[in-house]
């Protein structure tokens, strides 16, 4: 009896792989093994990258918050502490999108605070 190898699921398999590496360079678009390769790295900095976006994110929130502070004469960490002793709970990116978009509310929420 000849041996089954289910083309059609192999097929299907480097297929999947040669549709995610479309738009790559050279080999890399069209040799499976090159591609399956690099199909697996991009998609390693993908997940990494979801990670890196929350952090970098938040980063930028402190950085536009604690800019925003500063004209009023505190520093983030003073503000941060005030907020919370408050039991003001907003978090970081809505007091950024407040200092850039209606700085004259978080001037408000500032004077409240101080």
């Amino acid at each position: 009896m000849p041996r089954s190898v289910n083309a059609v699921a192999s097929r299907a398999r480097r297929k999947r792989i040669l549709k995610q590496a479309k738009g790559f360079y050279g080999k890399r678009k069209n040799v499976y093994t090159v591609a399956k390769n690099i199909v697996e790295k991009g998609l390693t900095y993908s997940y990494v990258g979801r990670k890196l976006k929350k952090r970098e994110y938040r980063q930028l929130w402190i950085a536009r918050i604690n800019a925003a502070v500063r004209e009023e004469g505190l520093t983030y960490s003073q503000f941060i502490n005030k907020l919370s002793a408050k039991g003001i709970e907003l978090n970081r990116k809505v007091l950024a999108d407040l200092a850039m978009n209606n700085p004259e509310s978080f001037k408000a929420l500032v004077a409240s605070v101080k």
